[in-house]
Formats: C-alpha cells, sequence, structure tokens
C-alpha cells in the first residue's frame, strides 16, 4: 500500500479581501477612539457649563439679538454675543417679545 500526500489548499489572499479584512480589524479600534473622544469632549464640555453663570433677559417689542447683544455687552463685538446667546438658548435668529433668553453673566457685569 502506498501512502498519497494530501496538501492543504493554500489560502489567497485578494486586494479586497485583504482591505475587508484591515477594516475589520480597525472599525473597533476607531470606534474606542471616537468613544474616548466623545467622553472627553462631553465631560470638558460639563465642566465649562457648570463654571457659567447665567442672567435671564426678556426679549421686548422690536427688540432683535443683535440690538440685545450691544446692550448686555457694548464693548464686545455683537457677533460674538449672539453666537453665544443662539448656542445657549437653541434660537436660530428669529426671536419672539415675552421670550426669554439666557445671557451668560460675564456679558452682563
Amino acid at each position: 500500500m502506498t501512502a498519497i500526500a494530501i496538501q492543504a489548499p493554500q489560502l489567497r489572499m485578494t486586494p479586497r479581501g485583504r482591505r475587508a479584512l484591515a477594516a475589520f480589524v480597525a472599525a473597533p479600534i476607531l470606534a474606542l477612539g471616537a468613544l474616548g473622544a466623545l467622553q472627553a469632549t462631553t465631560a470638558l464640555a460639563g465642566q465649562q457649563a457648570a463654571d457659567v453663570s447665567y442672567e435671564t433677559v426678556v426679549v421686548q417689542p422690536g427688540e432683535t439679538l443683535w440690538s440685545i447683544a450691544e446692550v448686555v455687552a457694548p464693548d464686545v463685538d455683537p457677533r460674538e454675543v449672539i453666537a453665544d446667546i443662539q448656542r445657549i438658548n437653541g434660537v436660530g435668529g428669529a426671536i419672539q417679545p415675552g421670550q426669554q433668553l439666557a445671557i451668560p453673566a460675564e456679558y452682563t457685569r
């Protein structure tokens, strides 16, 4: 009886297979990095929000964000104040009379 040598088939990776394997390995690493960055950003934002105090302004008829910015912070560029007011209050360009807006206390001092 003669022994027959059986060879195992060789595994060949195509370029597409290499890209898929690289993506499969890199995806969890990138996800963990993004999660860590998100947690760091959230912690920093929470710390900054805790350090800022606000005062409330009630919008009067005829007032605009620009006019409010000029009154509460006459020495600061109104565009900076408007951007902060919009970001804090989640408003676009339109405000309504009677609406309450949070203004960072740093501007009202």
